[in-house]
C-alpha cells in the first residue's frame, strides 16, 4: 500500500525523499511509521532522523489503510453534560487521559450519551470501526455497553471497578479503603454517631465508598444504623437534603463521611444554618480532595484520589490493548490518601 509515491502539490517530502536521505528502502520507511518491529534500532533512528531533518509527516488516511486503526480513542462519559463540565473530576480525568494519547499519537473523541438511544447510537459509532478503543467512565451497573463493545472485538478500559463477572481491564482509586480510612479517623478523634452521604448506589465510587463507611464501623465495634445512611447522589443539593434529613433523624449526630467533597461542603452549609459548629459539634469528612475542600470554613478534610494518574493509566492500559495481538485484561489499583484538615478536628480531651 502506497503512503505517498511522489513529492506531494503543496512541496512536503515524500517515503521517497525519506528514504534517500537516511540510505535505506521506501518500505523500510514505510516499517518505522507505522510502528513496525521488523527494524533495526540503527535503522530506525536513521529514518527518523531524516524523517526530522525533512519535515516528514505521514498521511494519516493513508496510513489507517495499511494498518487499519483510526488512530482515535473514544472516552465515553455517561453523565449529563452539565455534570461533567461542572465536576472538577472529569477535566482532571480527561487531562490525564489526554496527556497520555497525545504523548502516544493518537486523538481523542469525547461523547456523552444521555439517554438509552443516544447510548444506543454511541454503540453502533464505536462497533463500526471509527475508533480503536473506549474509555468508559461513569458507567452504572446495568449499562449494557461494555458487554456490546467487547462482543464486537473493540478493546475498552473502565475507570471504576467493573460489575461482577466482567473481565475487562480496569483502572481504579481504592474507594472502600479511602472511605474506612476516613471514618476510621472520625472515631479516632471520639466522633460515635456517624452518619454518611453516599453518592449514586448502581456506581461503583458510591458503592465501595458506603462499604468503606461500614467496614470502620464494624472495625470500631460501632453497630451499623441504616438511618445514619443518607442518599446525597454526588450532587450538592442531594448532599443538602441528605443532610437535613440525617439531623431530623439524628439530633445527636456528631460527624458526617460524604462521598465527595462537593457533598460534603454542601453538608457543612446545612449544618452551620443550622447553628452547628463544625468541628466543635459535628466533623466532616469528604472524599476526592477538590479545589473546593480548600475553599469552606472550615477548610475540608478529604480522601486525596490520584485522578489524573487515573487517566494516564487508562489511556496506557488501551493503547498497549489496541497494540497488542492477544490483550489480556488488566487491574490498576491505585491508593488513595488522607489529607487532614480542621473540619475534622477531634474532641479536646476532658
Amino acid at each position: 500500500m502506497s503512503l505517498g509515491s511522489s513529492r506531494n502539490r503543496n512541496g512536503t517530502a515524500t517515503l521517497e525523499e525519506v528514504a534517500r536521505v537516511a540510505g535505506v528502502s521506501r518500505a523500510t520507511v514505510s516499517r518505522v511509521v507505522n510502528d513496525s518491529p521488523r527494524v533495526s534500532p540503527d535503522v530506525r533512528l536513521s529514518v527518523q532522523a531524516a524523517i526530522e531533518q525533512l519535515g516528514y509527516s505521514p498521511n494519516r488516511a493513508a496510513r489507517s489503510l495499511v494498518t487499519r486503526r483510526s488512530e482515535s480513542v473514544a472516552v465515553v462519559i455517561t453523565q449529563p453534560a452539565g455534570q461533567v463540565f461542572t465536576d472538577p473530576f472529569f477535566p482532571r480525568l480527561l487531562r490525564g487521559i489526554s496527556s497520555t494519547l497525545t504523548a502516544r499519537d493518537r486523538q481523542l473523541v469525547l461523547m456523552m450519551p444521555e439517554s438509552p438511544e443516544d447510548e444506543r447510537r454511541v454503540g453502533d459509532y464505536l462497533t463500526a470501526g471509527h475508533v480503536d478503543g473506549a474509555l468508559l467512565v461513569s458507567l452504572h451497573e446495568n449499562d449494557r455497553l461494555p458487554a456490546r463493545l467487547t462482543a464486537a472485538g473493540v478493546p475498552i478500559v473502565l475507570v471504576g471497578r467493573p460489575p461482577k463477572g466482567s473481565r475487562v481491564s480496569y483502572v481504579d482509586a481504592d474507594n472502600r479503603q479511602g472511605a474506612q480510612q476516613a471514618v476510621a479517623h472520625l472515631i479516632g478523634g471520639g466522633r460515635r454517631v456517624i452518619g454518611t452521604i453516599t453518592g449514586v448506589l448502581d456506581t461503583a465510587p458510591g458503592i465501595d465508598r458506603r462499604q468503606g463507611y461500614r467496614d470502620a464501623l464494624a472495625e470500631a465495634g460501632l453497630k451499623a444504623d441504616r438511618t445514619l445512611e443518607a442518599a446525597g447522589n454526588f450532587t450538592s443539593e442531594g448532599a443538602a437534603a441528605a443532610m437535613a434529613h440525617l439531623l431530623a433523624c439524628h439530633p445527636d449526630i456528631d460527624a458526617v463521611f460524604a462521598a465527595s467533597d462537593h457533598m460534603a461542603a454542601s453538608a457543612l452549609s446545612v449544618l452551620t444554618a443550622s447553628g452547628r459548629q463544625v468541628p466543635g459539634d459535628v466533623a466532616i469528612v469528604g472524599f476526592d480532595d477538590m479545589a473546593v475542600a480548600l475553599s469552606t470554613s472550615p477548610q475540608l478534610t478529604s480522601v486525596r484520589q490520584p485522578i489524573e494518574e487515573m487517566g494516564h493509566e487508562m489511556a496506557r492500559l488501551l493503547v498497549e490493548a489496541v497494540d497488542a495481538s492477544d490483550p489480556v485484561p488488566r487491574r490498576v489499583i491505585l491508593a488513595t490518601e488522607l489529607i487532614q484538615r480542621a473540619s475534622s478536628a477531634g474532641r479536646p480531651a476532658h
